[in-house]
């Protein structure tokens, strides 16, 4: 696949966040906007050691890191949650088309209806691709109303909606997208487990190219889902987020890292998988 960088020209451009790259980053040497200070990590665990060691790691991970970064983790085995600018917001780019779909699946539940061929199309395009006129077509058809109520049902109180059909301005924090994971890998009263199984699915099938992101590192036969974003604009550079969910090795986890103030797409890559592998190291040690 050929990588191309499309900087938006327009306001349209707000919402075409899937850019199209075809690589896994594993170092960069940019220059960046000025450093932000050292972050505070914040672990708590029902195993004090692996506590200590992420958050040693995961800050270590980001130490020299520019950029503003956000983490969230949390892993059912061992009751272990780690935060990071837990309630900051970003835009949320293509990471925002898991909670499309999983709205789109909540309000279908509600009258008890399959969704139509048409509308699974579209939903393997908007996952699996990134496909941003099958998002911008979904958006729509649920509407303003629709989604908030989803997002009430969710409990995800902090995220709002991008206004006028800008979907990729839509406010997202590391809270919220933890708890959207959550309700994706455990039993709920928001989403079937059908529905969840489906997002799952089409999570686990994303094209690989665009694969990098949290599933960096990822043990052998440790299960992966995931979704990316990336959005270049005129203030705070390119956001660049990765979330995603893992299952295998005695652990079954679910990570958030996002980041804006990048001044590549492939620094952002590059700081939220020196995040990421970290993470997964220290969880097949425990």
């Amino acid at each position: 696949m050929t990588h191309r960088t499309v900087r938006p020209r327009s306001r349209r451009g707000l919402v075409a966040t899937a850019f199209g790259a075809g690589f896994l980053i594993t170092g960069v040497a940019v220059a960046a906007p000025a450093s932000a200070a050292t972050p505070t990590v914040s672990c708590t665990s029902s195993k004090a050691a692996l506590a200590a060691k992420l958050k040693k790691d995961i800050t270590a991970a980001l130490v020299g890191r520019t950029g503003t970064v956000a983490v969230g983790l949390y892993d059912r085995t061992t009751n272990t949650t780690c935060t990071l600018r837990a309630t900051t917001a970003y835009d949320s780019a293509s990471v925002v088309k898991v909670t499309v779909l999983s709205a789109l699946l909540w309000d279908a539940q509600k009258t008890g209806r399959a969704l139509t061929s048409r509308e699974k199309s579209l939903a393997t395009a908007m996952i699996t691709k990134s496909d941003n006129a099958a998002t911008s077509t979904l958006w729509k058809q649920l509407g303003p109303t629709r989604i908030k109520n989803f997002l009430t049902a969710a409990k995800m109180t902090l995220t709002k909606p991008g206004a006028n059909g800008y979907w990729g301005l839509t406010q997202i924090t590391v809270t919220d997208e933890q708890k959207l994971l959550n309700l994706l890998t455990a039993k709920n009263t928001v989403l079937t487990d059908a529905s969840r199984a489906y997002v799952n699915q089409l999570m686990g099938q994303v094209v690989a190219a665009q694969r990098w992101g949290t599933p960096y590192g990822v043990p052998a036969g440790v299960t992966w889902h995931v979704k990316n974003g990336w959005l270049s604009r005129a203030t705070l550079g390119w956001r660049v987020h990765s979330v995603g969910t893992f299952k295998g090795g005695g652990h079954d986890y679910s990570m958030t890292v996002l980041t804006h103030g990048n001044s590549t797409m492939n620094y952002g890559i590059a700081t939220i998988q020196g995040v990421a592998k970290v993470i997964h190291k220290d969880l097949a040690a425990s």
